[in-house]
């Protein structure tokens, strides 16, 4: 590098443009990665060089403080609430053991290969989702901005879901546990149990009345619940905190909050096991129904849990491997994180059904008391023969073998008149048969099943913590998909934007902890993600394959891998992918056609839930979440494709990163008719015109508009212009 560039310089006219050479000399002398860089355009071989190798945005750019770090945060992302109480439910819903060959199958076709995609193009482009697919190209911009808003509207709700863990975690510290038995009532002449806690559960109880002290439908306000309200703000302002410094703060609290559940999960395993029925539940999980497999409905089901337990689309994936080092081996982490979140998947499905067995059992074991009761009463009426019951059976001490099996007579003997008899089968299978998912399983089923341990707020305590951690572990990989684009385009200050999102968040959570709260978590849950998630993934799949061109995307996987990719991803990502996740959008589009729009509403006086079907303003603002969520692709495409923003005002497109400052590139660069040369300094080289492009567009590449390099979206300012004033950005 030539020594005396600087006085060069001064020598020059201000009309001059140095090269980018000298542009790099002028740079600081201990910036190693400076001193290495050099470009060089070839015209003979017309080779495209990337300009980002090396540069300042690289190098400022924050990153992880270790390789485990990294794949914590990406693990605490992909593994939430899902894995817990989703995967479960859906394993026992559709065959069992037999719904793990679809689920894998479909990991391998959709799953590996596009969260390896994701990982790829945050690693090789250093951006946030704006900024990537801005930079492959400026009309499917909207894609990351989109993803933008779906992270937004996901956070929104998911963060109340953490709300209402740190609030029964705050109720644990007592025993017994609040939730073990229903109140009394008392009036001026007795005390009753409160009928709506008799007619359900006390878990039951709990959650309605106690905790969300729910309306009974969506337009019943019922103004703000004050518990929950508190809860929700503890909830923001740890997000607000481990995010606020971004990886640097976030990335230490990855250790605790992404090992944390595993401890948990592994003790409740080990204690589920000892209790009695467990294997019954587990035995039951994975007793496969292999007739259920034919069906499309499994397959459906099992693509979108797919889909959405890697977090595919929301741009936290993105954002995280964005802060990686262009040669790490992203292929490795890409199978790491997916098998992981498999087998917690798994792990998460033993243990529920292992306590849920327990519980099963306990429950069947009532019902065979209360029912022998029954048999004795109608032996004392005689509406039942004593000869019907076998001589070794006593009704004090009666098992659940033994009460079947008189079950079973009374049935065949009394065939005509059973039904009258209001005896039940009391079966561990038909308990064990009544799906539960979401927070029916975690703040009803599995809290039920707690309270039945020896030292139960210790368990209770470590569940809603795992609980905390899981969410929270999602969280920041949701909220860096907010953050890291908006940062990455606008320059704004992390921390301040931090705190402004999470602010803003908080407000309009409000509407999350009224007392009809619960029923908007359902709306926003059904309608804010699935389709817009969708149809971004599929976007993000088009505009790498189609646009950005899959032979060169994996030519750069070699660059950066140092070894050539399977050509199985080649196939996958061109032909496969895209049409399963087509395949899963019309189905998903069916499936909400034909199901009705509406939510389960607690009815106060029957103690029971009751669907009801949205109200007029309720569909509307289903409707708008999903054009809201996906708006921002068509209108980007539709502002880019007519040229309706000046790129000399300062757009996305002609803004490069240049030492913390965005510099606005020239406009109306045309022509190519420079060239630097290797190791000579500017007096050497005929300095180039003004207004000169020294890049060459990329030969037989798309109609989209296209940058310097044959690169899309940002591009680097070439010339020096030290009196140009910095963007108002």
């Amino acid at each position: 590098m030539p020594k005396n560039s600087k006085v060069v310089k001064r020598e020059l006219d201000d009309e001059v443009i140095e090269s980018v050479k000298d542009l790099l000399s002028n740079e600081d002398s201990s910036d190693d990665a400076f001193k290495k860089s050099e470009l060089m355009v070839d015209d003979q071989e017309e080779k495209d060089v990337d300009v980002e190798e090396g540069s300042d945005v690289e190098d400022e750019r924050p990153a992880w403080n270790s390789k485990l770090q990294y794949i914590l945060a990406q693990v605490g992302f992909s593994v939430g609430l899902g894995n817990v109480w989703r995967f479960p439910y859906l394993c026992q819903k559709n065959g069992g053991g037999a719904y793990l060959v679809p689920y894998l199958i479909l990991l391998l076709v959709i799953g590996i290969p596009l969260f390896f995609l994701e990982l790829s193009v945050g690693q090789r482009i250093r951006r946030g989702s704006i900024g990537v697919w801005n930079y492959i190209s400026p009309k499917l911009g909207g894609i990351g901005f989109a993803s933008c808003v779906v992270c937004f509207f996901v956070a929104l709700y998911y963060n109340v879901i953490i709300g209402w863990s740190l609030f029964y975690f705050s109720q644990s510290f007592q025993h017994p546990l609040p939730w073990d038995q229903c109140p009394l009532v008392k009036n001026t002449s007795h005390t009753f149990v409160e009928p709506e806690c008799e007619k359900s559960s006390a878990t039951t109880y709990y959650w309605y009345r106690e905790a969300l002290n729910i309306s009974s439908s969506l337009s019943e306000s019922g103004g703000l619940n004050w518990k929950m309200t508190i809860c929700l703000l503890a909830a923001w302002v740890m997000v607000c905190l481990a995010m606020i410094k971004g990886i640097q703060s976030s990335g230490k609290i990855m250790y605790f909050s992404s090992l944390f559940p595993y401890v948990v999960l592994l003790c409740f395993l080990i204690r589920g096991l000892l209790l009695n029925g467990s294997l019954d539940g587990i035995r039951h999980m994975f007793t496969p129904k292999l007739e259920i497999m034919l069906e499309p409905k499994v397959w459906r089901e099992a693509a979108t849990q797919v889909f959405f337990a890697l977090g595919l689309g929301f741009g936290g994936v993105i954002a995280f491997s964005s802060y990686n080092k262009r040669d790490n081996n992203c292929h490795f982490d890409a199978v790491l994180v997916s098998f992981i979140n498999f087998f917690t998947s798994v792990l998460a499905t033993l243990v529920v059904f292992a306590v849920l067995g327990f519980k099963a059992n306990i429950i069947n074991e009532k019902c065979v008391i209360q029912n022998s009761e029954k048999i004795l009463k109608l032996l004392k009426t005689g509406n039942l023969s004593q000869d019907m019951i076998p001589h070794h059976i006593n009704f004090s001490s009666i098992t659940a073998e033994d009460y079947n099996l008189v079950y079973d007579i009374i049935q065949k003997v009394k065939e005509e008149e059973f039904d009258s008899l209001g005896l039940k089968s009391c079966q561990i299978e038909d308990e064990l048969d009544k799906a539960v998912q979401g927070t029916g399983l975690a703040f009803i089923a599995f809290t039920e099943a707690m309270t039945h341990f020896p030292a139960s707020p210790f368990w209770s305590v470590m569940f809603f913590l795992m609980l905390v951690n899981l969410g929270l572990g999602s969280m920041f990989g949701t909220i860096e998909g907010i953050i890291t684009p908006i940062v990455d385009t606008f320059k704004v200050r992390k921390e301040i934007l931090t705190v402004i999102c999470c602010s803003v968040a908080f407000f309009i959570g409000l509407i999350f902890v009224q007392r009809s709260g619960n029923y908007f978590v359902t709306m926003f849950d059904d309608y804010s993600a699935t389709l817009p998630l969708l149809i971004v993934v599929i976007l993000e799949n088009i505009a790498v394959t189609r646009i950005y061109g899959i032979e060169k995307f994996m030519e750069d996987l070699k660059d950066m891998l140092g070894f050539s990719p399977s050509q199985y991803y080649y196939y996958m990502w061109k032909y496969v992918s895209p049409s399963v996740l087509l395949c899963l959008l019309v189905a998903s589009i069916v499936q909400m056609g034909l199901s009705p729009p509406g939510y389960n509403a607690w009815i106060e006086d029957m103690a029971t839930e009751e669907f009801h079907s949205y109200p007029t303003w309720g569909m509307i603002v289903c409707i708008s979440l999903m054009v809201l969520a996906i708006l921002p692709v068509p209108i980007v495409f539709i502002v880019r494709r007519c040229n309706l923003i000046d790129d000399s005002s300062g757009s996305l497109a002609s803004v490069s990163y240049k030492r913390g400052r965005i510099i606005k590139e020239p406009v109306n660069l045309e022509g190519d008719n420079t060239s630097l040369i290797h190791g000579k300094s500017p007096s050497e080289v005929p300095s180039p015109n003004f207004g000169k492009n020294i890049y060459r567009k990329q030969t037989g590449s798309p109609t989209l508009d296209t940058a310097p390099n044959g690169r899309y979206g940002i591009g680097y300012l070439m010339a020096d212009m030290p009196d140009m004033p910095e963007s108002d950005l």
